[in-house]
């Protein structure tokens, strides 16, 4: 019964879809998730780490100027 020629091309055919569609879909992911990794002028999440990133290094500053002074004082 397997052994007909239409049934597997059937399967085949259906394995293929199935396989196609999921590697289209991966790559729609991956294009999605790399598009976040380049700046786009305030909205991507690389936009977002490098101004959590400009704040650190500013609270830094205040705090490293706020030591210097307790030590000299």
């Amino acid at each position: 019964m397997l052994t007909d020629p239409e049934i597997i091309a059937a399967l085949f055919a259906g394995a293929a879809t199935i396989l196609g569609a999921f590697f289209a879909f991966s790559r729609w992911m991956i294009s999605k998730f790399l598009s976040e990794l380049r700046p786009n002028s305030g909205s991507s999440l690389k936009d977002q780490v490098t101004r959590l990133e400009k704040r650190v290094d500013d609270i830094y500053e205040i705090l490293a100027k706020r030591n210097s002074r307790r030590k000299d004082g």
